[in-house]
């Protein structure tokens, strides 16, 4: 199992154990109460999305993630696309932090 496919199994566990929430809304909310200890992007989310969640996730210090499309992020939870994911527990946002790798269309040529 490759490391991009051992974050996207985390992520799926988190949904099912409870402790992921999703929507733009709802992880604002989660930033701005505390409960949101990671919070993960799309890499291929539009430009004023993901400075929205960055200005939001720098002024509350909360980690933020950015990697995989809106697809594989769904497909991880077993839901349509995704663009965004706030983690509730810090065991889980751990995990996920910690077999995060960036993910790019564009890889780098020497």
């Amino acid at each position: 199992m490759t490391t991009g496919n051992k974050a996207l199994s985390r992520l799926g566990l988190a949904m099912r154990a409870g402790k992921l929430v999703t929507g733009e809304e709802t992880v604002l909310k989660a930033i701005r109460a505390g409960e949101a200890k990671l919070v993960v992007l799309a890499g291929d989310a539009s430009e004023n999305t993901g400075k929205k969640l960055a200005d939001k996730c720098g002024s509350y210090g909360v980690p933020l993630v950015t990697g995989f499309t809106r697809y594989e992020l769904g497909w991880a939870v077993g839901k349509p696309e995704r663009v965004m994911f706030a983690v509730t527990d810090q065991g889980f946002a751990d995990l996920i932090a910690g077999g995060w790798v960036q993910h790019s269309e564009v890889e780098n040529i020497e």
